[in-house]
């Protein structure tokens, strides 16, 4: 089995490269010139460098990667900004340079058996605030960010192409070790302090990333997932005081003082973080962009479907997945104390 993993650079991405030789598949790993290559240090994995500017030089890339006559199995397009300085490269990023890859399979005649397009639960829009009814594949999307927006242009985009044969997967906040956003707040609570947002009640859910990266192989092997749309998350929702007490507690801290914000003064300090952002020319991981996703109150979702179809199940827990994202956080060294 040969697979192709575009944007495998990244904290997921290497995930996903990791999994993809677990499960013996011939794999490459498509990235940038530039791009980091600190989670792809497996010598079995095979490198394809790509212009995703230029559907005519990643065609001849694909083609000088894999010999003439041979395509790839199966592609995960894992490639995405979640944050940016300049909101137009959510869209360049995005969609654009997803129409470019679908572009350059076909001149380069590689286009594989089966495509997995990775959009996020954030393309759904803020959903039931009022009775927390979960988002499901019957969802009507309405996404608040323009994350979101892009990532439902890029899903409709696949749609209009007969010749694509895609799986979609919605995941929810995905964390583990290396990731940055939640190993924030997993630092916040290491020094004793857990900050909240918003008074209403909050449902927040998650997927560890190895289930994440599971699920996608999964998925890819049956035959009725093709032009289906998934979302994956683990079976159930968390509140705020939950993950904070199963953080405490793999972190050993006894003692975490919660302090909760009004939307009011996260939405000021996301402005000031953005314009801090542009002028040094670096995006903020705070933005009015994360404002929207952190005001929204239902995270809760539904994986009924992604249970019928390819029998997702995943292996972790919330506590299991900290208890191993904080073996990892400890073992960078980052760790306030023992």
């Amino acid at each position: 089995m040969n697979v192709l993993i575009i944007g495998a650079g990244g904290f997921i991405g290497g995930f996903i490269a990791r999994e993809s030789l677990r499960r013996g598949y011939t794999t490459w790993a498509g990235v940038r010139e530039s791009t980091s290559r600190r989670f792809l240090t497996d010598p079995q994995l095979r490198f394809v460098t790509l212009d995703y500017s230029d559907p005519a030089v990643m065609a001849r890339q694909l083609e000088e990667a894999m010999p003439e006559g041979e395509k790839w199995d199966w592609i995960v397009y894992n490639l995405g900004a979640t944050k940016c300085t300049n909101f137009a490269d959510f869209n360049r990023i995005n969609l654009t340079f997803l129409r470019n890859t679908i572009e350059a399979l076909r001149q380069s005649g590689k286009m594989p058996h089966r495509f997995l397009f990775m959009s996020s639960l954030s393309a759904l829009g803020p959903g039931d605030e009022n009775g927390y009814a979960p988002l499901t594949g019957r969802t009507i999307p309405q996404p608040n960010t323009r994350y979101g927006v892009s990532k439902i242009k890029a899903e409709i985009f696949l749609e209009t192409c007969a010749d694509v044969p895609w799986t979609i997967f919605r995941p929810t906040g995905v964390y583990g070790p290396h990731e940055q956003d939640y190993l924030m707040m997993i630092k916040s609570i290491d020094r004793h302090w857990d900050f909240a947002v918003g008074f209403k009640q909050q449902t927040l859910t998650f997927i560890y990333v190895e289930d994440l990266a599971s699920a996608i192989f999964d998925a890819l092997a049956s035959e009725a997932t093709m032009r289906r749309k998934y979302i994956i998350s683990e079976p159930r929702s968390y509140s705020q005081k939950e993950f904070r007490t199963i953080v405490a507690r793999e972190l050993g801290r006894k003692f975490v003082i919660p302090i909760r914000l009004p939307l009011w003064a996260l939405y000021g300090a996301s402005v000031v973080a953005e314009k801090i952002g542009v002028l040094r020319m670096k995006p903020s991981t705070l933005n009015r962009d994360k404002y929207r996703i952190m005001k929204q109150r239902n995270w809760n979702c539904s994986v009924d479907e992604a249970v019928a179809d390819f029998g997702f199940s995943p292996k972790y827990s919330l506590a299991d997945g900290i208890h191993q994202t904080v073996l990892a956080y400890r073992g960078s060294g980052e760790g306030v104390g023992k």
